[in-house]
């Protein structure tokens, strides 16, 4: 067969978000437009020899207002269209998009197509609008295969200004710039500029050799916390006494340091010793935790603490809410946040 003469399809799914949205001529105001009439919108799309599909949420979601209910939708639509379609691209809003990316990293297992999540700073119906280009690179980058048949980019992904970066490596950087997204602790998987530049093979994801499958559990009872200078034993005790918690994602200074007080050893042994899994995230926008460098650090890594490597808080949140979803207990979520699941770390 002839992969290279295929005619490919992709299928958008539209959540919600800035992107979808068009002005109102009569009221001015900015409301979502309807994807079944897409190509009216972004005739653009035309020119690709492409089957496009859609799929609209009714009603769409603001991105703040997203939660693990909407990724599982999200999760079920793949499945349900996997064989259909060659590629995913999810429009979603930009606030919350790096945790819908990192959740759908593990939520997918075994994904063997592109899934690509962009959106926009300013509306589609909006003269400078950033969205088109977006919508644009990310449904060809979707559609691109090679000659073998396997797709370029097996894995879950976010585009944004002309870069293709990891969806679990992402952080939202800026409600002001069109670059609204790094991936600060891994290399950007393409550029888009007049050309689509493709890192080199090494930097993505193996194309898997098993069916897809869809993990569609994934647990609330996980929090985030971050250390300051001036925090309170009380504070700190009140959260670990929250009902039903199981696992916590804390935020510590630089290379994984913590105030060397007694109380909050203590309060972080106890909540260990009674079966919550703490993970161990630098505040810092770039670097890893590397918790034997410094005194500070080694105290946490004796007392259990989780060392989070260079994952980011919104990867290592999700992560734990699928590994506390599937069910492992403390010592396998211990040792499967310090594995590379969907390249979410370097280890």
């Amino acid at each position: 067969m002839n992969y290279m003469l295929k005619k490919r399809s992709v299928l958008l799914i539209y959540t919600g978000g800035t992107i979808g949205m068009v002005e109102n001529k009569e009221t001015g105001t900015l409301e979502p437009f309807d994807f079944d009439h897409l190509l009216n919108e972004v005739p653009e799309l035309q020119q690709f020899n492409l089957n496009i599909g859609t799929y609209q949420f009714n009603p769409p979601i603001d991105s703040s207002d997203m939660v693990p209910d909407h990724w599982v939708k999200i999760a079920r639509i793949i499945n349900y269209n996997y064989q259909r379609y060659d590629g995913f691209v999810v429009l979603h809003g930009t606030d919350t998009m790096a945790y819908t990316a990192s959740a759908l990293s593990f939520m997918l297992e075994n994904l063997a197509k592109p899934v690509i999540l962009t959106g926009s700073q300013l509306p589609i119906g909006t003269l400078r609008t950033d969205g088109k280009e977006n919508l644009i690179t990310a449904i060809e980058i979707a559609s691109d295969y090679l000659p073998n048949g396997l797709a370029k980019v097996p894995e879950v992904c976010v585009f944004f200004d002309s870069q293709l970066m990891r969806g679990n490596r992402t952080t939202k950087i800026s409600a002001e710039y069109f670059q609204a997204f790094a991936s600060n602790n891994y290399p950007s998987l393409a550029h888009a500029n007049i050309h689509i530049r493709y890192a080199s093979e090494d930097h993505f994801l193996k194309t898997p050799e098993k069916p897809l499958n869809v993990h569609l559990n994934m647990s609330r009872d996980v929090f985030i916390f971050s250390l300051f200078p001036g925090i309170q034993e009380t504070q700190v005790r009140q959260l670990f006494n929250t009902p039903r918690l199981k696992g916590v994602v804390m935020r510590t200074f630089g290379s994984g340091n913590a105030p060397q007080k007694k109380w909050l050893l203590d309060c972080l042994k106890e909540a260990i010793d009674n079966g919550l899994s703490v993970v161990n995230v630098t505040q810092c926008s770039t670097g890893a935790v590397e918790m034997q460098r410094y005194e500070t650090g080694v105290h946490l890594s004796n007392i259990g603490v989780i060392c989070g490597h260079d994952i980011t808080v919104e990867a290592a949140l999700t992560k734990l809410m699928f590994l506390i979803g599937e069910g492992y207990n403390n010592k396998a979520i211990r040792k499967l946040m310090q594995t590379s699941l969907a390249g979410e770390i370097t280890v």
